[in-house]
């Protein structure tokens, strides 16, 4: 009998996680502080669910919310129970009815958000990592600059906007496969074309104006260990909040001191404020390169940093080509190098003499460079500017590396990694 392999992907997993947790931390003279989640459901065909399942097929999940509590240790306070946001959510269409990685796409996506929202900004997420963020005067021309910043890793993803949805984004959105969009409310006609994709979740956060609120408040974070212990954090917060806040790259060695000798233009910080804040969702070790208030491209999860710098240089090169293919051709690279060889090579020769798109792009690295052999990967490329969190005992020799090249270079006095 033949095995049905795409069966696991439909069925849902039953869960039996009790309706609430209850979390205490007790301090030596026996105060207690405890924290009070509740399992959230939905209304999935007439029936309370919970999510469809975990990781994988085959893992059981559920998602809680803080309803009660709130802890004050030393002079760090989580955020107040009630604020709901992602676990509020309300599931308008439920499609296939999400998994845990839907709703972490979400969650990892207005991690992005909440330090955006200022003008229209789209965050499209695939396993907890932005593949495209783009902010512009109008919704769909963020979301199309995103979509286009790595329309192949975008396939599939999550898509969270921070503005009402009208139906020129409804439109746009409809042509892609996406498995989520989220945003914080539809127009009518916009909600009846997105409903079209019968397996789209369509998620509405009307309290989403909330992300500004509380973007520099703090979460506790628990990872599970494999002997059933776990480790509990304060949720990060970048310390950056506006370009003023950047430090000049400077350093001493041997006793000497280096100095940057240029400082980022106002078109470099705004793009640096903007490549740092994304880069503070992105799983690390991670480079991330920056032009215009869009990616370019993101590497994340490396090993070795300066790896980190080429893979993300590769893929700026791989984005544009596949991008100019589809949008001259509306094929999809590969397909155009086996039909239309001569017109793929004209595009590669373009893509080449435009460094893949990098020429004045701005360089974020969420830890410092060990060595210089990581900024030098965007100095080939024309970055004009870098912003790293500093400390290396080698920085040193990345600023010599980026006054040599007149690039400009900032600290953020902070590392933002994200495991």
């Amino acid at each position: 009998m033949a095995i049905d392999y795409k069966k696991m992907y439909r069925e849902l997993v039953a869960e039996k996680f009790a309706p609430k947790i209850e979390i205490s931390f007790v301090e030596d003279s026996g105060k207690r502080q405890t924290l009070v989640y509740e399992k959230a459901l939905w209304d999935i065909g007439g029936e309370r669910m919970s999510l469809r399942y975990g990781e994988n097929p085959g893992q059981p999940a559920a998602m809680y919310r803080l309803v009660n509590g709130n802890l004050v240790l030393g002079e760090v306070e989580s955020i107040a129970p009630k604020k709901h946001l992602i676990s509020d959510v309300e599931l308008i269409q439920s499609g296939k009815h999400p998994g845990k990685i839907n709703l972490t796409d979400v969650d990892a996506a207005l991690n992005i958000l909440r330090y955006l929202t200022d003008k229209p900004t789209v965050v499209i997420n695939k396993h907890n990592n932005p593949c495209g963020v783009a902010r512009a005067s109008s919704l769909d021309e963020a979301f199309h600059k995103a979509f286009m910043a790595d329309r192949i890793a975008a396939f599939g993803g999550a898509v969270a906007l921070n503005r009402t949805v009208g139906v020129a984004t409804a439109k746009l959105l409809n042509e892609q496969y996406f498995e989520v969009v989220v945003a914080p409310d539809f127009e009518g006609d916009a909600l009846e074309i997105l409903k079209k994709r019968k397996n789209l979740r369509i998620m509405r956060i009307k309290n989403m104006k909330r992300l500004e609120d509380w973007a520099y408040e703090r979460f506790v974070e628990f990872k599970s260990l494999i002997d059933g212990g776990f480790i509990i954090q304060w949720s990060f917060v970048s310390r950056v909040k506006s370009a003023d806040d950047f430090e000049p790259a400077v350093t001493t060695y041997q006793g000497k001191e280096y100095k940057i000798k240029r400082m980022p233009t106002e078109r470099e910080k705004n793009d640096l404020l903007f490549g740092w804040l994304v880069e503070t969702g992105v799983t690390s070790n991670s480079i991330l390169y920056a032009k215009d208030e869009v990616t370019v491209a993101i590497s994340t999860g490396e090993q070795d940093r300066v790896g980190s710098a080429q893979i993300a240089r590769n893929k700026a090169y791989r984005n544009l080509a596949d991008r100019l293919s589809f949008e001259r051709s509306n094929l999809p690279l590969y397909i155009l190098e086996e039909e239309k060889p001569n017109e793929a090579k004209k595009i590669w020769d373009e893509v080449n003499d435009a460094k893949g798109g990098l020429k004045g792009a701005v360089m974020i690295s969420d830890a410092f460079f060990p060595f210089k052999d990581g900024v030098e990967v965007g100095i080939k490329e024309k970055i004009t500017a870098v912003a790293q969190p500093g400390g290396s005992e080698r920085d040193w020799e990345v600023i010599e590396a980026c006054n040599k090249a007149n690039v400009a270079m900032v600290f953020t006095g902070q590392r933002c990694f994200k495991h």
